[in-house]
């Protein structure tokens, strides 16, 4: 593929990229909003409910009491004659050299332009992150990320040009894949299918959270009345 051909795939794909960004963050935002929705309206409801079952099942195995003083009597986490031992410290030899090896091919002050500069310090941060956790996989991941990059291939000639190319448009791609997976997982979970239940229903004019509500309300009034009833004392 000539460089022209290449350059025009690169742009190609960076539109796509720009589309699949702003897909996933319209369903996201949209999934938020219904989450929050469902919690407010929903989820409320049903905690009270449940808290309201729980006294319910607590009276009539007159329990209340024994359950408070369990509790209060109850062992600390550490058992007797295990003293608490503090964390293992994590960094080994193996990480401090891999960090230095990190540092040494993505440290900003080797950057070409702003923006190199600005991907080189955020890549720092997370490899300072990675070393104060002593994790060698993230470390090593960082490194091998930066490898397969554009911004590793150094020079002006014609051929590091179209290597960055090359690379950037794999680099692309790899990203789209990751979007759409994202996107397939995010509306394979169970509160988008419900929020795709909801969204259906509406479009037929029914209210399936509305009628959530009032089943929800209905149950809390016979639960509360039941409990009042097992606990009135003439």
């Amino acid at each position: 593929m000539g460089d022209e051909a290449l350059r025009a795939r690169l742009t190609e794909l960076e539109t796509r990229l720009a589309g699949r960004v702003r897909d996933i963050t319209r369903v996201k935002t949209d999934l938020e909003a219904f989450r929050i929705r469902y919690r407010q309206e929903v989820g409320l409801l049903h905690e009270e409910l449940d808290e309201l079952e729980r006294a319910i099942a607590e009276a009539e195995l007159g329990e209340i009491n024994d359950r408070l003083e369990s509790e209060a009597d109850a062992p600390a986490a550490t058992p007797p004659g295990e003293p608490f031992e503090p964390a293992p410290r994590l960094t080994s030899d193996a990480v401090r050299k891999l960090f230095r090896d990190v540092a040494k091919a993505i440290h900003p002050d080797l950057a070409r332009d702003e923006h190199t500069r600005d991907r080189r310090h955020t890549l720092m941060a997370e490899a300072n992150r990675a070393y104060a956790l002593g994790d060698e996989e993230r470390l090593r991941s960082i490194l091998e990320s930066w490898e397969k990059s554009p911004e590793a291939i150094t020079g002006a000639d014609p051929e590091a040009a179209r290597q960055r190319l090359v690379r950037r448009i794999a680099q692309i791609e790899e990203h789209l894949a990751f979007y759409d997976g994202e996107l397939a997982s995010t509306k394979e979970s169970p509160l988008w299918q419900l929020k795709a239940m909801v969204d259906e229903a509406a479009a037929r004019g029914k209210d399936l959270v509305a009628d959530m509500v009032r089943r929800l309300k209905r149950d809390v009034v016979a639960a509360r009345n039941r409990l009042d009833a097992m606990q009135w004392h003439p």
